[in-house]
């Protein structure tokens, strides 16, 4: 496979983009493939259970195999093919289980604690020989709306504190500011682009591991109307707040945030986080809420639930990597016994 992109026969393990499982998509994908690939890293597409499952997977610059996650990543899972029987994961995670026996131990990221089919795929794992190591990886804030209850409902559900300082904010926003939400391709949506940049440059973030990712998968997102970019910017039209977020099957991630350090004391980023929010729940009828990767102390004020992402190491005792691995965790506890 080259490294740019998907080959065509994985769209039949891929979701569309309108799914409500964006990180199961091929912009997703071939986003990460083209923008966010580690140094030295090759893709490696691991097909399971006769050819019914499919993992993408990554060999790193020293020949480890991992999931194909960045720090981008929110979520990874097996890709499932839409006709697998139910018992597919199992057979999915024995056969993935026999690839590993006498290799250097696997890692995997970003999968959800709660998935479906989750406890059966590793116990397919198991069945194999390969020892199971699960990690905490990061937590994930998200929300399910109340039915019905509106940007009112939502807004009366968040902390007092939180509740006086949007209405103060949103009021001064309105007159300070010009709100700006970008959906489309074209020159405005790259106007839109440049002034997140600029925000983020400005703003106490870090620079980005990986600089293009996040123009490219707002260019694919725009593309397939998952977009949805906002800027607050001044009088001057000068940006000073910037966010992204994907919208699909009636969800939606925050993935990215920042504001410009000098006005933070107009807290133009809490005010354009409520503005989004509003829209999305006003206009779009989201109805699920995700706050992304990481535990962020303002998350917790806009969404209510918390949620973990793990890691697994998965590791053979014939390989004298994955015999250190078994007996520095435990025989025992490796295998739940």
């Amino acid at each position: 496979m080259t490294e740019a992109r998907l080959p065509d026969w994985c769209d039949r393990f891929l979701q569309p983009v309108d799914a409500g499982d964006i990180f199961a998509t091929r912009l997703w994908y071939d986003t990460t493939l083209a923008h966010a690939l580690p140094p030295g890293a090759s893709p490696l597409l691991g097909l399971c259970a006769e050819e019914l499952a499919l993992l993408p997977l990554q060999r790193g610059a020293g020949g480890s195999l991992r999931s194909l996650t960045t720090p981008y990543s929110l979520a990874w899972r097996p890709l499932v093919a839409p006709d697998a029987p139910a018992a597919m994961l199992a057979t999915s995670g024995a056969s993935f289980g026999a690839a590993l026996r006498f290799r250097a131990p696997a890692r995997l990221e970003a999968l959800a604690e709660d998935a479906p089919g989750l406890e059966d795929w590793l116990e397919g794992l198991q069945s194999a020989g390969i020892a199971v190591q699960r990690y905490r990886h990061f937590g994930n804030w998200h929300e399910a709306l109340a039915p019905g209850a509106g940007w009112a409902g939502y807004l009366a559900a968040r902390p007092p504190a939180l509740r006086t300082t949007v209405r103060r904010k949103l009021d001064r926003a309105r007159r300070d500011f010009r709100f700006e939400m970008l959906r489309e391709p074209g020159p405005a949506l790259e106007a839109g682009i440049a002034g997140y940049l600029d925000v983020h440059a400005r703003s106490w973030k870090p620079a980005e591991p990986f600089p293009a990712f996040d123009p490219a998968l707002m260019r694919g997102a725009a593309a397939q109307g998952a977009l949805r970019l906002a800027l607050l910017r001044d009088a001057a039209g000068q940006a000073v707040a910037a966010q992204y977020w994907l919208v699909s099957g009636g969800r939606a991630w925050l993935l990215k945030l920042a504001h410009v350090e000098a006005s933070r004391a107009a807290s133009p980023g809490t005010a354009l986080t409520a503005m989004m929010i509003r829209h999305l729940i006003e206009e779009e009828a989201v109805q699920h809420l995700d706050f992304g990767r990481g535990d962020d102390a303002y998350k917790s004020l806009w969404v209510a639930a918390r949620r973990q992402r793990i890691g697994l190491v998965l590791a053979h005792p014939g390989h004298p990597l994955g015999l250190l691995a078994v007996a520095r965790n435990g025989l025992a506890g490796w295998f739940g016994r």
